[in-house]
């Protein structure tokens, strides 16, 4: 397996601190220079708006200010990734004070696009489209009700809506095929928060499991040569070797590890790249 040598880094972490938004900035700091998670929550917070959710182009390919689910989602993954969980913290009282609202929210879940979104640069996918909204709303209602059901209090309301939604996600296991381009990753968070959240007598843990290593193992694009477009990568789910799918995918994970590195922005070409490339890319 190749390794970052001290050069490579030292490239990196300059074209970060002369090219990155304050919250990449600071999602930086605090995985690779022991920064804060209070700096993350700092810069985290300008993007969110009176009513709780989130926009301003936190999600960079849609620069709507409104609140969308998805926007709101891309918070929630942050302060998971930062392993965030105060509840009493007031950017997650006012996600759940978001959520709860029921804005962009149907009987089948949240919305992956939303009308708004129109008005604003974005990306083609964040178009306002109710036929994909059927789809894609699918992982975004999944990742949405996971974070509900961890940290939510099980009398309420937003707890109750959550579980309903599961129900309609793990019985669209048995009657589809294609769940959206967030879906199988959406239902893999699910999964754990069911888990953590000792859902496992409510739910069919096995089978959801067995499902998704099948899902999992299946929609990786084994091809390396097509992850230059939008494919899916391992990372797409595999973030740990304690992942219970990196027993069956470990060779394309480790494979996935090398080509992060061989083709990776180097200093000759890397001023040429646009601001809002990713950590994940770079």
């Amino acid at each position: 397996m190749r390794n970052l040598t001290l050069e490579d880094y030292q490239e990196i972490k300059l074209w970060m601190y002369r090219n990155a938004r304050q919250i990449e900035l600071a999602l930086w700091q605090y995985y690779f220079e022991k920064g804060s998670k209070e700096a993350v929550l700092n810069s985290l917070s300008f993007y969110q708006n009176e009513d709780g959710g989130f926009g301003y182009a936190l999600e960079a390919d849609s620069w709507n200010p409104n609140s969308s689910p998805y926007t709101t989602l891309t918070a929630i993954n942050i302060l998971r990734g930062i392993e965030f969980t105060d509840i009493k913290h007031p950017i997650i009282r006012r996600i759940f004070k978001f959520l709860e609202s029921g804005i962009h929210c149907s009987e089948s879940g949240w919305h992956f696009n939303i009308p708004s979104n129109n008005d604003y640069a974005h990306a083609p996918w964040w178009t306002y489209n109710m036929e994909a909204n059927e789809v894609e709303g699918i992982g975004v209602t999944a990742e949405i009700a996971a974070f509900i059901i961890r940290y939510a209090n099980e009398d309420s309301e937003t707890y109750k809506r959550a579980l309903k939604f599961s129900d309609v996600l793990l019985n669209k296991l048995n009657t589809s095929v294609y769940y959206g381009d967030m879906g199988i990753g959406g239902y893999c968070i699910l999964l754990d928060s069911i888990k953590q959240g000792k859902l496992v007598c409510r739910f069919d843990c096995n089978f959801l499991t067995e499902k998704l290593r099948k899902l999992v193992h299946d929609s990786i694009e084994r091809d390396t040569a097509k992850w230059v477009n939008y494919g899916v990568r391992p990372s797409n789910y595999i973030s740990s070797p304690q992942s219970i799918f990196y027993k069956d995918n470990e060779d394309i994970v480790l494979k996935e590890l090398d080509y992060l590195i061989e083709t990776r922005p180097h200093k000759d070409v890397c001023g040429s790249c646009q601001p809002t490339c990713r950590i994940k890319d770079i």
